[in-house]
């Protein structure tokens, strides 16, 4: 199939932007709080997700080292700094934001997200990145037909399914395994996180008669409470595969992110 322009609501927010956050925000590492903050903000290195900025005023004490080093991030200079956990010190885990920056990150700093063990808004977890305010997931239940075919081979041919809307990707439609075909497929290793979505838990490759496609379809058999509908169900990569809804072929969009987190890759 041939690709085509972008056919879904895009991302919003520019690179630089700078939000408050109204949640309680926590991290821990090592067992201890590394902050507990209620005037964390949002700041957008990218336009695909926030991270957290923090007050440097809210860190418990002793945490951060300086590393005498200014890098230019996606907000503007900062300046990095290692992590003393206890004994231990985890190297480049935050910036703090230096002139330059745009004004609401002065005095606040940005954890790498890895380098912190637990991530908490109010006292419910966070995992992979924060969710911005600016993105909508939804779940729907539709009686479309959804037929999966990659290299002529039909891998999949379902009379319903569940659409997932996610701002900035593309529609993803959701089948019930029984209406897989579980011989084309093979099990991979591959295991990825969504905070919208949970992680996943199996992805399967397809190796097909002009080579192989890895990690081509996914399933979350336990995601997050908002999605409650996709577990269990197995999706594949628009991107990847040729989709027909209702007999209709859907031209494969161009480069997506995939459907987990960081979308950075």
């Amino acid at each position: 199939m041939a690709e085509e322009s972008v056919s879904h609501p895009a991302l919003i927010v520019p690179a630089g932007h700078v939000e408050p956050v109204p949640r309680r925000i926590r991290a821990l590492a090592g067992g201890r709080t590394v902050f507990d903050t209620r005037r964390a903000v949002y700041v957008w290195e990218w336009p695909a997700y926030p991270q957290f900025s923090i007050p440097v005023e809210d860190l418990a004490e002793g945490v951060l080292i300086d590393e005498h080093r200014t890098e230019t991030r996606g907000a503007g200079p900062a300046r990095r700094h290692a992590l003393r956990v206890g004994s231990e010190v985890r190297d480049g885990a935050a910036w703090v934001w230096q002139d330059g920056a745009p004004e609401a990150l002065h005095g606040t700093v940005r954890f790498e997200w890895n380098a912190l063990d637990a991530w908490f808004e109010e006292d419910e977890p966070v995992f992979v990145h924060p969710r911005s305010p600016y993105s909508r997931v939804d779940a729907l239940r539709s009686s479309s037909a959804v037929r999966v075919e990659r290299d002529g081979v039909v891998l999949a041919d379902a009379p319903q399914c569940v659409k997932l809307f996610e701002t900035g990707l593309p529609t993803r439609y959701y089948l019930d395994r029984t209406h897989v075909d579980w011989t084309r497929l093979r099990a991979s290793g591959t295991v990825t996180g969504c905070p919208y979505k949970g992680t996943t838990s199996g992805y399967w490759s397809f190796d097909g008669p002009a080579g192989t496609h890895e990690d081509i379809a996914w399933a979350y058999d336990f995601p997050t409470v908002q999605v409650h509908r996709i577990a269990g169900l197995v999706a594949f990569y628009n991107e990847h595969v040729d989709l027909y809804v209702d007999g209709t072929p859907l031209p494969r969009p161009a480069g997506q992110h995939p459907p987990s987190a960081p979308r950075t890759p």
